[in-house]
């Protein structure tokens, strides 16, 4: 993993995937050749290796994120890269390390990228590549969701939508680990069967479609598992509105993304009657509050002991970067694509 670590130029020039005006994807985007700044005394050159396409990306390229980079921009907002030189003054990062960005907005889906060493976050170079390249965002918004709204024990139960999301399959993974059950809404489609299964082999204890909340067979289920005391929500809508009603008195609803585009409508009997919570969560602020270190730890024990893995990934290289936005953008789509530089 570490050979070949000066064939690259001190200086130079990167592949980039930049936009200059917001938009879609697929029309603002494009391929092209940046030039480097030269290398400063408290910065390090990084070699990117995969970065993957997620929603916040997609949002913050067509200008409706709660941050926007200034423009022209380099898209990606997650990646893992290797440290191939780095300047006179850093003493946090050396040369070989594997590093992923502290902040969002830096642009990750480019070749070669000059950082300040204090924008980067060391990882363990030996879990999977395709762990490392998506650790950053959902397997860090799924533990802290998990970790700091309720206090969860083993045989509690969370709900969540959006289960096959890259949030969803992190929080069934880790709460596996920690013995709570989860009850994981996903939408019908064709190959529903094969997505249950897939996600059962994961760690879920129920995946059940949008249309079984509002049925009956769902007090069946709560004679065999406590109510949830958490709800995770990545949809909005209708569906955030189900899940608010299968909360136990007390519980807390987490909403973390909005992809239905619907504003979410709170029973008023839940709140009156059941003392529910309802909170958002936005892992690039906590980040900021909080720092990486002991929540990546964490994470990288999970991975090592077998029990996170990535979520299904389809490598692209960056040059067919047009396939990779086009699936990234289809619904019902089990796979995160993810960039190869």
């Amino acid at each position: 993993r570490k050979k070949n670590l000066r064939l690259f130029p001190l200086a130079g020039e990167s592949t980039a995937l930049v936009y200059t005006t917001h938009g879609e994807p697929s029309q603002v985007i494009k391929l092209g050749t940046l030039q480097l700044p030269s290398l400063g005394d408290k910065s390090a050159l990084v070699k990117m290796l995969a970065a993957p396409i997620n929603p916040s990306d997609i949002n913050m390229i067509q200008g409706t994120y709660a941050i926007l980079p200034d423009l022209p921009a380099v898209g990606g907002n997650e990646g893992v890269g290797q440290v191939i030189e780095v300047g006179s003054k850093v003493k946090t990062v050396k040369v070989g390390d594997w590093v992923i960005p502290r902040d969002a907005g830096l642009g990750t889906w480019q070749t070669l990228v000059v950082l300040s060493a204090d924008d980067l976050v060391t990882l363990p170079s030996d879990i999977p590549l395709l762990s490392a390249a998506t650790l950053g965002v959902n397997p860090c918004t799924a533990l802290r969701m998990l970790s700091d709204f309720e206090e969860l024990k083993p045989g509690d139960t969370v709900i969540q939508n959006a289960a096959n999301s890259g949030v969803g399959q992190a929080v069934i993974q880790i709460a596996a680990a920690k013995g709570v059950h989860t009850i994981n809404v996903v939408r019908d489609r064709p190959d529903l069967s094969q997505l249950t299964d897939r996600l059962k082999v994961m760690g879920a204890t129920h995946v059940i479609k949008e249309e079984t909340l509002r049925r009956p067979e769902m007090k069946e289920l709560f004679k065999f598992y406590p109510r949830p005391k958490l709800a995770l929500n990545g949809v909005g809508g209708k569906s955030a509105t189900e899940l608010l009603r299968h909360l136990q008195s007390g519980g807390t609803m987490v909403t973390y993304g909005g992809m239905a585009k619907q504003p979410i409508t709170v029973p008023v009997s839940a709140l009156i009657f059941k003392d529910v919570k309802v909170r958002g969560f936005w892992v690039t602020q906590w980040k900021r509050n909080h720092g990486h270190s002991n929540m990546l730890d964490e994470l990288c024990t999970l991975i090592r002991a077998g029990k996170l893995s990535p979520p299904a990934c389809t490598e692209v290289s960056i040059k067919d970067f047009h396939k990779a936005l086009d699936n990234a953008m289809k619904p019902y789509i089990s796979t995160k694509q993810v960039l190869v530089m």
